[in-house]
């Protein structure tokens, strides 16, 4: 299974929005509400790298408008990165889930899943040409640099990556907010300090061209 059939011929980030509502590269799409794209400035400096959408982000078609991403936003202000700056997206585009009662409860994508989606996101890159990566969480920083990656041991600092741009990684937002009541505002001033390291980095250097929609060989 993949995503790759579903790409269009051009590859700007409208024509990759407007493709993606269609796309059936796993089976995800048979359960969530709809696709939820990336979204952000097409000049953003900074892409920020989810796992996948929420059951708010499923039902508004939107990336982060759930509690995480309301903490985020926190976080990113806190850190001096206006919203401008940053464009937003998951590794996986469909909300996978269980139900629970009434309730839908999020579930972690399999590899499938995270495999089967990677042409969105590397179109998304090449497409939107960031100055940096920001990995949010194990599932977003295995799926540029394998399984082995281990954020515990990685987050912070800027590194190479295989995707071609410059990374950091650190947690996920909704990792803040499972936190114990005890240990939660150290775990947010962590977050804020990783995003600090990515705001100074930023300013500190020029972009690099970005794809710019280029047409596919297909």
């Amino acid at each position: 299974m993949s995503a790759t059939e579903f790409l269009p011929k051009r590859r700007d980030l409208e024509s990759l929005r407007r493709a993606a509502a269609g796309c059936k590269g796993c089976e995800l799409w048979r359960e969530a509400t709809q696709t939820v794209f990336g979204e952000g400035p097409t000049d953003a400096p900074i892409m920020l790298l989810g796992e996948q959408p929420g059951d708010q982000e499923d039902r508004q078609g939107r990336p982060f408008v759930g509690p995480a991403g309301r903490l985020l936003d926190r976080a990113l202000e806190s850190a001096k990165i206006s919203r401008e700056q940053v464009y937003a997206t998951n590794s996986v585009k469909h909300f996978r889930w269980e139900a629970r009662g009434k309730r839908r409860i999020h579930k972690t994508p399999g590899q499938i899943e995270i495999v089967a989606c990677q042409p969105w996101f590397a179109a998304e890159l090449d497409a939107l040409g960031p100055q940096i990566l920001v990995l949010l969480g194990a599932v977003a920083a295995k799926s540029v640099f394998g399984s082995g990656f281990r954020v515990t041991r990685e987050r912070g600092g800027v590194i190479d990556s295989p995707a071609g741009v410059p990374a950091l990684a650190t947690v996920h937002p909704s990792a803040v907010l499972r936190a114990r009541e005890a240990d939660r505002e150290r775990a947010m001033q962590e977050l804020v300090r990783d995003l600090r390291v990515v705001q100074e980095w930023t300013a500190a250097r020029p972009r690099r061209p970005a794809g710019g929609g280029r047409d596919s060989d297909r």
